[in-house]
């Protein structure tokens, strides 16, 4: 048992070292073996876990989704009226980004930079599909806009993304009146004006 926790912990390291070093440098200038130095294993170690540099920020992009989207989903049921459940699950990406700042700024990266492989895009977005079911059930009720759910997307929750940034510089600070307002924003962006 002690064993394979000593396996889990040396994943669970490279996976924060990646992230972290990922953040800093960017994807380019992050060797394995600098990894492997934050991570306090071997080099050789990694490919233990994983086939190359690649598969490791693949799977980490995809663990790091699915914390993600758990977080986001926690408190959200199918049964929610559309425009509740889309501020539960908003807010709760909300509260995410700013208590989980640096998987929050890993994911940005992966999101708005070719570094993941289509493959493992593809199956973070299927963590997304208590939402997308959500905006397609919204489509149906004449609630939200019937347009792309790339569209839904980009003006209703990548915002966030570009706040996070903008408090991570120091140049905005993200209090409750204005998650409010860009909750509203978001919501107002997408609902169906009749």
């Amino acid at each position: 048992m002690a064993k394979l926790q000593k396996s889990i912990d040396k994943r669970n390291a490279l996976i924060k070292a990646t992230i972290e070093l990922v953040n800093n440098d960017g994807f380019h200038a992050t060797p394995m073996s600098k990894i492997a130095k934050m991570a306090s294993v071997s080099p050789a170690t990694i490919y233990l876990y994983f086939d190359n540099k690649q598969d490791l920020v693949n799977k980490t992009y995809i663990e790091v989704k699915a914390s993600y989207t758990a977080y986001a989903f926690e408190t959200y049921t199918e049964t929610m009226p559309v425009e509740v459940g889309f501020e539960v699950i908003w807010k709760r990406i909300a509260d995410f980004k700013l208590k989980e700042g640096a998987n929050a700024m890993f994911l940005a990266q992966c999101d708005n930079t070719p570094i993941i492989d289509e493959a493992s895009r593809q199956e973070g977005i299927k963590h997304l599909q208590p939402l997308l079911d959500l905006w397609a059930r919204g489509k149906e009720e004449g609630i939200i806009k019937s347009i792309s759910d790339y569209l839904l997307y980009a003006y209703a929750i990548n915002p966030l993304s570009f706040l996070m940034m903008a408090q991570n510089r120091g140049a905005f600070k993200l209090d409750d009146q204005h998650i409010e307002e860009a909750y509203q924003a978001a919501w107002s962006s997408i609902k169906y004006c009749k």
